[in-house]
Parts: structure tokens; C-alpha cells; sequence
């Protein structure tokens, strides 16, 4: 998007000023009397620090076990759900050596990357050990031993999967990222699998959607195809430049199990996909987010020792990781945790910082360019190498400032229309010392290291990048996963246009050694609700999966403290 008149640029601060923001952050709310929070009871601990050992999480109220994605040994582990307070791993799934209907067995070094439960059933979205060939939907029975039932081949790269709120069918993500010296670039598409047939094991249970329709002239604008233009690997249906670069992230269905809506991260899209015809409709492009209008603005410096958060003149792509679903009286709304991402395969990265650009900023758009890419301005931001740029060659130049992620959750319509974004609530809770945890050592911290304070502000900041919805006493709560600083966000969005913070939860001790368990949760991936009914214990549960820490806890969700 390119601004038609300049906005209002922050006055930059010296650092004496800067550093005193850092101490006089305002103090925020504690949650509201009529919300709820989240308490910490127990933790599975895997042992295994920074291998994504827990993944995504998936509750069984028949069993009353949690299946959660251990990418470390290509596996699903088993966990007894009963007692909240001590999370027990009683079993693993592995799908090595697995037959498929097609003929195919599932390779040796196969890696599952997601899984879902419904009417007693397992789906595990299973990637090829080579990345770049079709992968499988292994089914399980959830009960006893969790035997295998079968499986089918879907695309390349099955990344998530979710069954219909009917149990008829699962529907994957499947993401077919390039090789990872972007030799090759595999089409990406939307599986669709009729449970029933593939358990009778039927290879034409599986369907595949595809992008191959919206080549050319059918593309809408602002949706994002970029980068090296690559065949498909050998053997594979031909595809267009289009079909190849659209990759699907996360998946959600509507009430009706007839409508898929799914994250196209990196095109920074939601595409929306007819389940009863395979068929993707529609893409929906998110656009940008206007930094200088989101409440107190980013950070976007690294290297200025402070919480710094300003309005700086500057375009966030929203590009969202996880999308979950939900209805108000009888309209569908969409929501996703707007993470961020760049697309780094080969010699190939789509980001750089601000002052190490190949494009200078555009004199008539930037006429304090000087100021703005100094270290502790935007000079150490990460940007995008394929937005906001006029002209070609060596006349190209900067007119915009985009950055990768929207650092929020958002709520849209079917339409693609924005009702809500958090805006910057995210940092400003942060730098506020919300849920008790101290900014001085906690504002936008990474993931794998307790002495990073800012070291993620000239990035993606905090990074949401999971969410989940549930319901507890007639209202509807948004739980949001920070990937890089931890913890859990909680908001009501019963009123989609007027959603609210309610809670914040972080089980981490940023005084003990991130790689040891002292340290408690790192990298929340995965987050599932478990509402009254499906509960052991007839209370609210959350479990959170934490891919760094290797760690799988459980929180019970009650009203406000």
C-alpha cells in the first residue's frame, strides 16, 4: 500500500529520554472482575531443549488423553490427561513404515507436523522425509494402544489439519514450501479427505485443492507472489508461478463443515475453500496495518537499551500464522495471530534491515532519511525486500516502510473485512509488567535465551503465533500464544468489534538457564481448549504445547484473580 499523503512521524528521542520511558511504563489493569484467568497446574517436561519435542496439542474427552507433536523423534506423544496437575506421557505414536492406500509406506525419516481428534479418532498430517513430496493423513483409534487404522497421500508438506465440526472430513494445510536451496518450488493446496472411505482405505478419499485457477489476471491485488521463479520437482503435476508460491499455513471450518478458511502466510492471505467441491473460492489479501494509528506503536530497535515504543511511519504486513473460527448469532468471524514471516531458502531471503537495504529510502517520501536509519531508529528493522518499493534498477528506491507481522491478533469477517486488531496492546502489556512479569528483563525477550531483553524488537516483537477460542460461562475468550517471549495473552471477543484484555500468564522464570527445566515454558506453539463438558476435572482447561522448552502445561481457566 502506498500512502497518498505522509503521516506524522515520531520526534526522535535521545537516549536519556528513550531510557526513561523504560522506567515510567504505566502500570496496567489486572483482569477484569468479569473475566477469567489462567492458573498453571502441571507439566509435562520432555527433557529435550530447543528440538520442538511439543508441538501442537489435541485433547480426547473419550480417553482423556492429550496428543502432542514431538518433532524430535517424528512421533505423537501420549499423555494421561486425567489430573491436571501431573500431565503423564503413557504412550507414542510412530509412522515410519506405515502403508498408505496409495501403495506408498511413509518414510523412515517422515516427520509429523500436526494432529487432530474427533468421535475417538487420530489424524496426524504427515511430511515427506524429502520435504518437497506428497505427504499422508495417518488415522489412529485414540482408546488403548492408539492403533494405526490407515492412511492416505495428500500434498506436499501437510503442515496442519483439522477435522469438519461434523467428523465427515479432515481438511490440511498443505504448505509445499521449496527445497531448501530453492532448486525446486512444489505447488501448495488444500486437502480434503473423506474420513469414512479413507478408513475403508481408499486412496480417493483424499481431494486436493489447488491455487492453479488464480494464475495471471484471476491473482486480486495485494496478494503476495514474490521470489524466485522455480519448476516443480520432477514427476509433479506442473504448476503455475502462482500455484507454486501460494502456501497454506493453518486451517479452520466453519459451523457448517462446508467452508474451510485458510492462513496463506507468506502472500499474507486467507484463502476460503468449498469443501463439498474441492475448491478453492477465494483468496482474501489482508493488506497493511498503519503503525502510526495502532495505539503506542512498535519498537522497533534492538540496539537502544529500552522500551521504546513509538508511531513510527511505518506498514506492518499482518501475515498471520494460526486462524480459529467462531459465530455470532449466525455470522462467521475469522481470527489470527498475525506472527510474521520471511521466506530464507538458498541464496534467497526477503527481508533485510532497514539501514543494509539495497533500496535508499525515497527522498520526497523520507526527507529525514538520515535520523530514521540510525541503530536506535528504524536502521536495525527488519523490512521487507519486496514491498513498498518505486521504480526499478538503480532508480529504485523506498517509499514505504513495510515490516514483516502485525505483532497482534485480529478478528475479520468471511469478507476479508478487518472488525478488530489488537493494534500494539501486545508490547504495551508487555512493557506495563502485565501478568507480574518484570519488562526489564521480559519486553520482547526470545525464545531460547533469559538475557535477551529487546532482543526481538527490531524482528517480529513478541511473535503471536498460536490461538485457540473457548467458551466459559456464556462468553467467548481468544487465547493467544506468544512464540517469543512466552505466555499466553487472553482476551474476550464475545463482541468481535469490541474484544477486550482480560488476562496475561507467563510460566516462565526468566532467572534460571533457558536450556535447563527450571526455566519453565519456552516457545508456545500449540494451544487447545478443553471446555466444562470434555474436562476430567468439570472445569476449563488449557494446554499449551512449548516447542523450545520441549514442555507440554496445563492451566485451568477461572474467573478473574
Amino acid at each position: 500500500m502506498t500512502l497518498s499523503c505522509p503521516r506524522p512521524r515520531p520526534v526522535l528521542l535521545a537516549a536519556a529520554a528513550v531510557l526513561a520511558l523504560s522506567t515510567a511504563a504505566p502500570a496496567l489493569a489486572a483482569p477484569a472482575d468479569d473475566g477469567v484467568a489462567l492458573t498453571p497446574r502441571g507439566t509435562h517436561v520432555t527433557g529435550q531443549f530447543d528440538e520442538s519435542a511439543a508441538e501442537i496439542v489435541e485433547h480426547d474427552p473419550r480417553t482423556q488423553r492429550y496428543f502432542v507433536v514431538n518433532a524430535l523423534s517424528g512421533a505423537v506423544d501420549v499423555l494421561d490427561a486425567r489430573d491436571p496437575d501431573r500431565p503423564t506421557r503413557v504412550g507414542g505414536v510412530t509412522v515410519a513404515g506405515l502403508a498408505s492406500a496409495d501403495g506408498s509406506t511413509i518414510d523412515a525419516d517422515a516427520q509429523v507436523n500436526s494432529v487432530a481428534v474427533q468421535d475417538g479418532l487420530l489424524a496426524a498430517a504427515v511430511e515427506a522425509g524429502d520435504k518437497v513430496s506428497p505427504g499422508w493423513v495417518a488415522f489412529f483409534r485414540t482408546r488403548g494402544d492408539v492403533a494405526f487404522l490407515g492412511a492416505v497421500r495428500t500434498g506436499v508438506q501437510p503442515d496442519n489439519l483439522t477435522f469438519t465440526p461434523d467428523g465427515a472430513q479432515v481438511v490440511t494445510a498443505n504448505e509445499a514450501e521449496p527445497a531448501d536451496d530453492f532448486s525446486v518450488d512444489p505447488a501448495g493446496s488444500v486437502g480434503v479427505v473423506d474420513v469414512e472411505r479413507a478408513l475403508a482405505g481408499r486412496q480417493g478419499a483424499s481431494r486436493l485443492a489447488g491455487f492453479r485457477a488464480f494464475g495471471g489476471d484471476a491473482l486480486p491485488d495485494r496478494v503476495r507472489v514474490y521470489g524466485p521463479d522455480v519448476a516443480v520437482p520432477e514427476g509433479q503435476r506442473p504448476a503455475g508461478r502462482v500455484a507454486r508460491n501460494l502456501e497454506p499455513e493453518y486451517v479452520t471450518v466453519d459451523a457448517s463443515s462446508r467452508t474451510a478458511y485458510l492462513t496463506v502466510q507468506e502472500a499474507n492471505t486467507v484463502a476460503a475453500v468449498d469443501l463439498r467441491r474441492a475448491r478453492v473460492r477465494e483468496l482474501m489479501p489482508l493488506g497493511t496495518k498503519d503503525w502510526t494509528a495502532s495505539g503506542a506503536g512498535l519498537d522497533a530497535s534492538d540496539r537502544d537499551g529500552a522500551v521504546n515504543q513509538q508511531p513510527w511511519d511505518v506498514s506492518g504486513l499482518y501475515l498471520p500464522d494460526s486462524i480459529a473460527s467462531y459465530e455470532v448469532r449466525g455470522t462467521t468471524y475469522l481470527v489470527t495471530a498475525n506472527e510474521g514471516d520471511a521466506r530464507e531458502w538458498g541464496d534467497y531471503v526477503d527481508s533485510e534491515r532497514l539501514a543494509d537495504s539495497r533500496y535508499p529510502l525515497c527522498a520526497d517520501a523520507f526527507p529525514d532519511a538520515e535520523e530514521l536509519l540510525a541503530d536506535e531508529a528504524l536502521g536495525r528493522l527488519n523490512v521487507s525486500e519486496e514491498d513498498g518499493i518505486r521504480g526499478e534498477g538503480e532508480a529504485a528506491c523506498r517509499e514505504e516502510v513495510v515490516t514483516l507481522g502485525g505483532r497482534s491478533f485480529s478478528i475479520w469477517t468471511t469478507d476479508g473485512e478487518q472488525v478488530y486488531d489488537s493494534g500494539s496492546r501486545f508490547e504495551s502489556l508487555l512493557a506495563g509488567g502485565a501478568g507480574g512479569v518484570d519488562p526489564a528483563v521480559a519486553f520482547n525477550a526470545t525464545n531460547d535465551d533469559n538475557d535477551s531483553f529487546d532482543n526481538r524488537s527490531d524482528d517480529k516483537g513478541p511473535e503471536p503465533e498460536g490461538v485457540t477460542l473457548g467458551k466459559v460461562g456464556g462468553r467467548t475468550y481468544a487465547f493467544v500464544g506468544l512464540e517469543r517471549v512466552g505466555g499466553v495473552m487472553t482476551f474476550d471477543v464475545t463482541t468481535p468489534r469490541r474484544a477486550r484484555f482480560v488476562d496475561y500468564v507467563n510460566a516462565r522464570d526468566f532467572s534460571a538457564a533457558a536450556e535447563t527445566p527450571e526455566a519453565g515454558d519456552l516457545g508456545p506453539e500449540g494451544l487447545a481448549f478443553v471446555s466444562r463438558k470434555d474436562s476430567p476435572v468439570r472445569r476449563p482447561l488449557l494446554a499449551v504445547g512449548n516447542e523450545v522448552s520441549g514442555t507440554t502445561t496445563v492451566f485451568s481457566v477461572g474467573r478473574g484473580r
